[in-house]
């Protein structure tokens, strides 16, 4: 799944494209939204809220969506492009979108201005509310990791209080958004912390936030996210996706367990010599390197 410092230079390009713009043409293939009518309103902004994406209208309205896993937004240059002829105007707009992509079922989204057309790919949700009401879907959402605002404190507040291991509560969205698990693996071995443990006191949370907003924010300018400080590929993390391999620090193996509550579990990288012991729903079954052919499917379904 995406990231929060994904979805945040994916708002910067919408934005960049779209924002200041009216749309000529808007088509969502989404139940229940097909006969919305965005066509003629004028973008507002496109903004981040962890890992939600937030395109508001000058009209009041705004466009929710999250990528979850696969999902995507594609910009690219609107066909015939610049002054608009009669033909590109709204009333007629609306049957371009359509023949950009009429069979691709991928696709979920098309909202398109003079000069950008930006499409939704394979997107996890997609709502249609009034900007007043955003809260009903991004309410529940702790502080935003890399907002320029960002509530420390209360983001520090919320993992101490939330009576889970360290890992799984960096990774519920409640208690501060925009993490998810790679920054998670990256920033708890870099602080030495063992991501099953509850004893974690206020000053190494205060820490362990500190460095994931520290590594998030740094590598916002670029595609490729890297912990290490080199973004080639295989040497851009410390142990996330690295299980069978030695660790970068000490050359113990590398391993990863699921981490979190039932039906919600995700994959947690970790060294148990830099990160105090192997966790407590590690099976202690021998962990090939991923590619190497024998890995083995493991529990929650994450390769091992």
């Amino acid at each position: 799944m995406p990231e929060g410092d994904t979805v945040f230079r994916t708002c910067a390009r919408l934005h960049e494209a779209l924002a200041g713009s009216v749309l000529l043409a808007a088509e969502l293939r989404w139940p229940g939204l097909s006969t919305a009518r965005l066509a003629g309103m004028t973008v507002r902004e496109v903004v981040p809220r962890g890992k939600h994406i937030l395109v508001r209208f000058e009209e009041g309205w705004t466009l929710h969506s999250h990528l979850k896993m696969e999902g995507q937004w594609r910009i690219e240059r609107t066909e015939g492009r610049g002054s608009v002829p009669e033909e590109r105007r709204p009333e007629r707009a609306k049957g371009d979108a359509s023949r950009r992509a009429p069979h691709n079922p991928h696709i979920r989204a098309i909202l398109t201005t003079g000069e950008w057309t930006a499409i939704g790919i394979q997107l996890g949700q997609l709502d249609l509310v009034r900007t007043s009401e955003e809260h009903t879907l991004v309410g529940h959402l702790g502080p935003d990791i890399l907002d320029d605002d960002f509530d420390l404190a209360l983001a520090v507040t919320n993992l101490a209080a939330s009576g889970t291991t360290v890992g799984a509560a960096l990774l519920d969205q409640r208690n501060l958004a925009g993490i998810g698990t790679m920054w998670a693996c990256e920033a708890l071995f870099l602080q030495r912390l063992n991501p099953w443990s509850q004893d974690v006191g206020e000053a190494q949370l205060t820490a362990l936030v500190e460095r994931a907003r520290l590594l998030m924010r740094a590598g916002l300018p670029h595609a490729v996210p890297s912990s290490t400080g080199s973004r080639r590929a295989g040497e851009n993390t410390w142990v996330h996706g690295r299980s069978g391999r030695p660790c970068r620090r000490c050359g113990s193996t590398v391993r990863v367990a699921p981490i979190g509550p039932p039906t919600r579990e995700r994959a947690m990288f970790y060294c148990p010599t830099c990160q105090s012991g192997v966790a407590p729903t590690d099976d202690g079954r021998p962990i090939a390197p991923l590619g190497s052919g024998r890995s083995r499917g493991g529990p929650s379904g994450y390769r091992r």
